[in-house]
């Protein structure tokens, strides 16, 4: 999701506005008969892991597997009678159009949400499902940018009221019913919450849930997490005023904003110690082993903060740590993307442009004295459909441990085959996976 919208709610200047302790605690309250009180569970791999007590804060088993119906809810319920009957419009490609379907269908609001275009189906038929019969689903553009500006549009001519995804008071306080929660069910062991790690996109949950801590548990560490490809509050935080980055990486599409909101940055200036970056590669690998390890299914911002958690492995040793596990939308056919991923970031996978000798048995050859006894082949493609032995030839190669490329480069040299190593030839690389 690509959020350069403005907030339609100019009632308390962005510059002067931080959520008041009462308006939170009243959303908490507000949202009890409405929203799952999810759990927060210790990991015992993790904890293991890092000699640690990581716990889990388990938004993905959310009613709408993500923490967004909290500020949406929080959000539309405070509306006039003569503004929910306006109706209510987000525009939205994920999580939020969902949170707000779900939040009007229980309401019994009429509610029109524009998404774009590409959406996967799998996501439109979710939101139309949450909303039932109340929820016009509209698929205009191709990007977020379009599905925003018809949104405008569409609220002007009918005064219908916009639900931002994240840079609105009452958004920001319902997300923070997410940090009272892990502080009422921290309580009964008597811990202090060491350090929370909280996923960023547009900065609505980690302003709610840090404003919290800061009141209610000010020792704690708050710390917040950026995808690499999208590190709009870092950037802005480090320059010392909200900017828009040109372009970003849309692969975390939950936490991937070309600027954050203004109010939320404000906050977050205030709040977090700091925000970390991680790589896209990691965030694969951490949602892999998510699965394989603790049968956790979460979307790419879901597993952010587990993935950042090696950036403070040796500060965090003996300490009690909790991470916010935001959602767990994972679309099943981006599968393969996620593996492969993860894979080149483990440096487990490898592609080459291979030219073999124009003699009998060379592949034969390459694969019986070059391959070793742990690689294997996972993609082979001659670069012509005719005259395959005289042409060169893609392949991808799947490796036990990352330490068997260099053996491998070695043999490949040893042996006199031509071949060009095209893992850091992102010219090339882009067009290969």
């Amino acid at each position: 999701m690509t959020n350069n919208a403005v907030s339609t709610d100019n009632s308390t200047d962005t510059r002067d506005y931080y959520p008041a302790l009462d308006e939170i605690l009243a959303a908490a309250q507000r949202l009890k008969s409405v929203v799952t009180r999810t759990p927060l569970i210790r990991s015992e791999n993790l904890s293991e892991r890092y000699a640690a007590d990581i716990y889990l804060k388990r938004e993905d088993q959310q009613l709408v597997r993500s923490y967004k119906i909290r500020g949406a809810y929080n959000k539309i319920v405070s509306l006039t009678a003569a503004q929910q009957s306006q109706g209510i419009v987000c525009a939205s490609a994920g999580n939020h159009a969902q949170g707000v379907a779900y939040a009007c269908a229980l309401l019994g609001l009429n509610a029109t949400i524009f998404m774009p275009a590409p959406t996967p189906g799998q996501k439109v038929e979710q939101v139309r499902k949450y909303g039932k019969a109340l929820v016009d689903v509209r698929l205009v553009g191709d990007t977020y940018d379009d599905a925003y500006h018809q949104a405008m549009l569409f609220c002007t001519a009918e005064q219908a009221t916009f639900v931002h995804p994240f840079d609105d008071p009452k958004v920001i306080e319902g997300q923070a019913s997410v940090g009272v929660e892990i502080l009422n069910q921290l309580a009964a062991t008597e811990r202090q919450v060491d350090m929370l790690l909280m996923p960023v996109g547009g900065g609505g949950l980690a302003s709610g849930v840090s404003s919290y801590f800061a009141a209610r548990s000010p020792l704690t560490r708050l710390i917040g997490v950026e995808p690499e490809g999208a590190a709009s509050m870092s950037g802005s935080l480090a320059a010392g005023c909200n900017e828009t980055l040109s372009q970003i990486d849309n692969f975390v599409d939950g936490a991937a904003v070309k600027r954050v909101g203004e109010r939320t940055f404000e906050i977050c200036k205030q709040n977090l110690e700091r925000v970390v970056t991680v790589p896209e590669g990691k965030v694969c690998s951490t949602m892999m082993q998510l699965y394989n390890q603790e049968a956790i299914v979460v979307e790419p911002a879901g597993a952010l903060s587990i993935a950042a958690l090696d950036s403070f492995k040796d500060e965090i040793r003996g300490k009690t740590v909790v991470c916010v596990v935001s959602g767990g939308n994972n679309d099943i056919l981006r599968t393969e993307e996620i593996k492969e991923r993860a894979m080149l970031f483990e440096g487990l996978k490898h592609y080459f442009i291979v030219n073999f000798p124009q003699r009998a048995g060379a592949l034969r050859e390459f694969l019986a004295e070059v391959l070793g006894p742990h690689d294997d082949i996972a993609r082979f493609e001659y670069s012509k459909k005719n005259n395959c032995d005289r042409g060169p030839a893609l392949i991808g190669i799947e490796l036990a441990c990352k330490e068997d490329l260099q053996p491998l480069l070695a043999r490949m040299t040893q042996k006199q085959i031509r071949f060009e190593y095209l893992n850091d030839r992102q010219d090339l690389f882009r067009f290969v996976v």
